[in-house]
């Protein structure tokens, strides 16, 4: 088997590892600082939630390659320690709570860009673009 060069381990993971920085940021905002949009404010964030999840989980399969055994239950796997750990972030963040409820609703946006994936011949292709063989 050959050794993967680190600039195709780069290109295969980096869109992972930006959209988990990017929720990790998120995550470190205040309560204070954080926008409120007034009555679907609810709605906002927790969509918010559900995007960021979603576009992980198709990340994460663009990292693994696409015709992995058992792709379903890593990524999926990945995606839950990874929305427990940014809930266990948020404890120390000023304003912020933890809630299973969060961990739920980010675990249903992997599932939703994860199906997707699976339906969608536009998202296959998209997250083969540029991936190294």
């Amino acid at each position: 088997m050959p050794t993967k060069s680190v600039g195709t381990i780069v290109q295969r993971w980096g869109p992972a590892v930006v959209v988990m920085a990017i929720i990790f940021l998120a995550s470190s905002t205040p309560s204070k600082e954080m926008p409120s949009f007034g009555a679907i404010d609810f709605f906002v964030k927790k969509g918010g939630h559900m995007l960021g999840y979603a576009l992980m989980a198709l990340a994460m399969i663009r990292g693994m390659g696409q015709d992995k055994r058992h792709l379903f239950w890593v990524v999926l796997g990945l995606v839950i320690a990874y929305a427990i750990s940014d809930e266990f972030h948020q404890r120390f963040v000023a304003g912020r709570s933890s809630t299973y409820v969060d961990v739920l609703i980010d675990t249903s946006g992997a599932l939703i860009g994860y199906g997707g994936w699976t339906v969608s011949p536009w998202l296959k292709k998209a997250t083969r673009l540029w991936m190294p063989s």
